[in-house]
């Protein structure tokens, strides 16, 4: 590898290591805009802060010419299956619905840390809906990582019987089965279209549906969201289009493999950020469960035969120069 492709990769290292960081510290400005206004209301302001946030990003990557596709530049604008309008609210309506449960199960739980790793199992559950449904290979180490992920599952949130299970636990599991079908929908169609404006289309049908929902249940609360702005900016602004825009370019100088297991770190700095900002301690059962939780994410993106061969090759490689 050469000298200057070292430097880029450590710095798309680091900037992807920022990114783990923003998103992870962004479950305390989730947990601390729950005290005082909607999950609803908090993702309409949100998520509509957000796609403002990816304006400017996407003006400054297109004039790089970051993120551009053939088939962007080309793809038919009328409305309908397989255009970016239409996968824009396809994605958009699942991300929905994932945020939504995952706000309203950090409400129930008011943990940032715990409800990092409860979430996090979205990289688990993406090969086994793969297995499921598009007949995709699943690998020992996946099996094992899905086996470790339950136990840590279940350490993290039974306390003492099947009981102990929280509906707050129920679901964030259910926001990450939703994370993990978004992923994968995101797998089949996002190579055809511009990737910033596939998610500013589908940011802003998330603050569409979200503000729709707000109205219809009446929850706009502007003193409450006055009351936790930095938290709404935070969430907003930062997790967005900061960490977005550090995503897209650090991914650039980074294999797909490592990028995904240095992003994985999110919710380790979710626990992080609770514990620092919110105070928030577990039990050393909770510690074991998301130590196994955070194990399992690791082994579930993990391939066994390219890292075998990898390896073989680093070996041959070896002995050439001896």
């Amino acid at each position: 590898m050469r000298e200057n492709e070292k430097r880029r990769r450590i710095v798309g290292s680091v900037l992807l290591l920022l990114t783990s960081l923003i998103w992870g510290f962004a479950f305390v400005s989730q947990v601390q805009g729950m005290q005082s206004v909607s999950p609803m209301f908090f993702n309409a302001v949100r998520f509509t802060l957000g796609a403002v946030s990816l304006i400017p990003v996407l003006v400054v990557l297109s004039r790089l010419g970051v993120g551009r596709t053939v088939q962007s530049q080309t793809e038919d604008r009328h409305a309908g299956p397989g255009t970016l309008a239409w996968w824009s609210a396809v994605c958009g309506l699942i991300l929905w619905a994932g945020a939504t449960s995952q706000q309203y199960g950090i409400q129930l739980s008011m943990s940032a840390g715990h409800s990092g790793f409860v979430t996090a199992l979205y990289i688990v559950l993406v090969p086994v809906l793969g297995f499921l449904f598009l007949h995709r290979r699943i690998h020992l180490l996946t099996v094992l990582a899905i086996i470790v992920s339950i136990v840590g599952f279940y350490l993290l949130c039974v306390t003492d019987t099947i009981h102990g299970i929280g509906v707050g636990d129920l679901v964030l599991l259910a926001s990450a089965l939703l994370y993990a079908t978004h992923i994968l929908v995101i797998d089949r169609v996002g190579s055809r279209f511009n990737p910033i404006m596939l998610s500013l289309g589908q940011y802003l049908v998330v603050s569409l549906l979200s503000w729709v929902a707000t109205l219809a249940l009446h929850q706009v609360d502007w003193r409450g969201a006055l009351a936790c702005a930095g938290a709404l900016a935070y969430a907003g602004v930062m997790s967005v289009g900061v960490a977005y825009t550090l995503q897209v370019v650090g991914q650039r100088y980074v294999p797909p493999s490592q990028a995904s297991m240095i992003m994985s770190l999110e919710s380790f700095f979710s626990a992080v950020g609770g514990a620092l900002i919110l105070h928030e301690t577990m039990s050393g059962r909770g510690y074991a469960g998301c130590a196994m939780i955070f194990l399992g994410t690791i082994l579930a993106q993990i391939d066994p035969e390219r890292l075998l061969g990898r390896l073989f090759q680093d070996d041959s490689q070896q002995k050439t120069i001896e």
